[in-house]
């Protein structure tokens, strides 16, 4: 149990707690900068029920392999790997959200409003959603820093699904508001999601 207090364990488990202290944290002081405190809730966290489940099951799987298998820790490149990922994946999102403003919402409109309009500047050049893209970077990378093998495949594959779910359905809305714009745009500009186009 000693293994729980090494200095593997707290350098890599604070590292976690900070990053997903940072990801929240400035999610919500984004979404109330450019939407007005009065339009922003909890639900601006981005945190469900699902993302606890996820986080726990990543935690339990952490502290069951740092007491059994204490060696899978101990890869420092590969740990550091994870820190890069977190900070890039941060990056691309944070750019998203910054650069699209009051076009950048939690959740999907289904009805466009008289300011919405078709975001394809800055970080948007290089891909229609890099918010998600951001997103997915992150959350792998916050396994692999923490050298959980089991969780990065399936962070990666839960969060790889549920985009490939998502993406189409805000796609279908996009295509309504803005027509041909939007589908020139997305003959030139991928999603940013591998494998979903």
């Amino acid at each position: 149990m000693t293994e729980i207090l090494s200095y593997t364990a707290c350098r890599q488990l604070s590292q976690m707690f900070l990053a997903v202290l940072f990801f929240h944290t400035s999610e919500y002081i984004l979404a109330m900068a450019i939407h007005g405190r009065s339009n922003v809730t909890l639900s601006s966290l981005l945190i469900s029920k699902h993302y606890i489940l996820a986080m726990i099951f990543s935690l339990a799987e952490y502290i069951f392999e740092i007491v059994f298998f204490p060696h899978l820790k101990e890869y420092w490149v590969i740990s550091n790997s994870g820190l890069a990922m977190i900070a890039i994946g941060e990056v691309i999102r944070k750019l998203a959200i910054l650069t699209a403003g009051h076009a950048f919402t939690h959740l999907i409109r289904i009805y466009q409003e008289d300011d919405h309009q078709l975001i394809t500047h800055g970080i948007y050049r290089f891909m229609r959603h890099p918010g998600y893209t951001g997103f997915l970077i992150w959350s792998v990378g916050t396994q692999i820093m923490l050298c959980n093998p089991i969780s990065v495949v399936a962070f990666a594959v839960v969060v790889w699904r549920f985009f490939a779910r998502r993406i189409p359905y805000e796609e279908y809305f996009l295509r309504r508001f803005f027509e041909r714009d939007y589908e020139e745009y997305a003959r030139k500009v991928g999603s940013g999601i591998p494998f979903i186009n």
